[in-house]
């Protein structure tokens, strides 16, 4: 797999205002990426000047799943010069595309970016979802996004913990031979904002065990 390629994973909580997309379209020019995946736009329908405001006008290549209302949302944008994506495919929680590198001697790849729900019955449903997806991305896969899920103690700052949950999530991990990419420079990547907070790390991204795309710019902002 090409080790110049930067992606840029991120639940930015919004898309809607300008202010906000003019500060990610900052540190997204900053980041150097070549391929940015957006959860939570939070947006039904998203136009070329959204894209070109959040992330710049080097993206002219994008493909989104729709927001629910004003919940959810994902966005897939890439630079076309640089990059090839093509086949994508939805389901409720997840879109994915299939990845050319620019370079001829590393092969397609599937990216699969998701956006878990909230309650416990959608949870379920949603790790089937996953199951499902990875029989439609055949071959290198990678899969990133807020899972709304942990499969860890040490992923949450307290012991408020849904056991029977992790469990569900760990052995669906294990049963696709998934192993997360490590984050750099935190620990947690959502907070309540309450006082004292809660802190989990949502934002995960997991590929099979013989990938291993070391190069992935994983970043939680």
């Amino acid at each position: 797999m090409d080790h110049d390629l930067k992606i840029v994973i991120w639940n930015v909580r919004g898309l809607n205002a300008r202010a906000r997309r003019t500060a990610i379209c900052s540190l997204i020019v900053t980041s150097g990426a070549s391929i940015v995946c957006l959860q939570e736009t939070k947006m039904a329908l998203i136009c070329s000047s959204v894209v070109l405001e959040a992330l710049g006008s080097e993206f002219d290549e994008y493909v989104y799943l729709l927001a629910d209302d004003t919940r959810g949302g994902i966005l897939l944008a890439w630079k076309s010069r640089v990059v090839t994506i093509t086949n994508p495919e939805f389901t409720t929680h997840t879109l994915s595309a299939q990845v050319t590198p620019p370079s001829s001697q590393h092969p397609p790849w599937w990216l699969s970016i998701v956006y878990g729900p909230q309650l416990d019955d959608e949870k379920i449903e949603f790790l089937r979802e996953l199951r499902d997806l990875r029989a439609s991305c055949p071959g290198p896969w990678m899969l990133c996004g807020d899972f709304n899920l942990i499969y860890r103690d040490e992923d949450k700052n307290n012991n408020n913990l849904d056991r029977h949950m992790m469990r569900r999530f760990k052995h669906l991990l294990n049963d696709l031979a998934l192993k997360e990419v490590y984050l750099n420079g935190r620990r947690y990547t959502w907070s309540s904002e309450h006082s004292p907070p809660t802190l989990v790390h949502l934002d995960l991204i997991i590929n099979p065990q013989f990938i291993g795309p070391r190069y992935l710019l994983s970043t939680a902002l």
